[in-house]
């Protein structure tokens, strides 16, 4: 690969990504979000007295469920 030049520009094989190795980031990812979201989740039902941290890791939660969904209908559009 060409690193002087952006990926794409060359069209050298060694650039393509292929499904299954997007299959793999994307599961990857996929997996990373749910762990964050059940973090986020579980330490805003711990905080008791931070009404707006509580707020705020709920909407970080709420962000990665709405990642996780994405991810996984570009999983199904894959196969």
């Amino acid at each position: 690969m060409n690193h002087d030049q952006d990926y794409d520009r060359d069209f050298d094989r060694e650039d393509h990504l292929s499904t299954d190795n997007l299959r793999h980031i994307l599961q990857s990812s996929h997996d990373m979000e749910v762990k964050l979201m059940r973090k986020y989740l579980i330490a805003s039902d711990r905080i008791h007295g931070n009404p707006e941290l509580k707020e705020r890791l709920q909407n970080f939660a709420e962000g990665n469920a709405k990642r996780t969904d994405q991810l996984l209908e570009e999983l199904k559009n894959l196969q």
